[in-house]
């Protein structure tokens, strides 16, 4: 969800409620923006880099933990590394946290709804998307990509990640990889039999790195 969509789940900022503990009208935000002030540069207004592993510290997970890529996906962050005002209203708003200890708390069951056949490529594809850190980049380094394939898939589909990854760091034909070589991996771990991969037909329209890889497969 980009800016200016306003699903259901996510209200107006202006809106208020009554707390009848203190006595005074509370915006339904306060909460929110009082965790993200914890976290956030002052002089930029956003929550940067040092910012998400003071937040990582308190959530007692590394700031390579694939949750923080969820945490990401689930307040559709656009830049690497930074999160907007916006963009933790809208993720914490929907995990329901408005402490640390919720959030926390929210992690695993994040985790789950991340699995879901529903949310899985959405995740995988918004992962490739959060990784283009210039403009009008297109395509991701084979370093950055095999790291990247480790934190999203290895834990689910780790027999093909390992090989893939072994396959890229010594192919010499591939130096970077688009989204279309990106969806082509996860469409042949959801799809191929493995390791044999006796139900690939290169006749289909996979990207030709696929291809590639399967024969390098078949060769070994």
């Amino acid at each position: 969800m980009r800016k200016g969509n306003n699903k259901k789940g996510y209200s107006n900022p202006t809106s208020s409620s009554y707390s009848s503990a203190s006595g005074r009208a509370v915006n339904e935000w306060e909460y929110y923006d009082q965790l993200y002030n914890t976290y956030a540069n002052k002089s930029c207004g956003m929550i940067d880099p040092e910012g998400i592993e003071r937040l990582c510290s308190d959530l007692q997970v590394a700031h390579t933990d694939v949750r923080i890529l969820m945490l990401a996906w689930k307040m559709q962050a656009e830049k690497q590394g930074y999160f907007t005002l916006e963009e933790w209203r809208r993720g914490l708003k929907r995990l329901r946290a408005d402490t640390i200890a919720k959030l926390k708390k929210a992690l695993p069951e994040l985790q789950q709804e991340v699995r879901r056949s529903t949310n899985n490529l959405d995740f995988y594809t918004y992962a490739f998307k959060y990784c283009l850190t210039e403009d009008k980049q297109k395509c991701i380094d084979i370093e950055s990509i095999c790291q990247l394939l480790e934190l999203v898939l290895g834990s689910e589909f780790h027999q093909q990640v390992v090989s893939f990854v072994q396959y890229l760091k010594i192919q010499t034909d591939y130096k970077v990889i688009n989204m279309d070589q990106w969806l082509g991996f996860y469409r042949f771990c959801q799809e191929i039999s493995f390791p044999d991969s006796s139900n690939y037909d290169s006749q289909q329209a996979w990207p030709s790195i696929m291809d590639d890889f399967v024969e390098w497969m078949r060769s070994k």
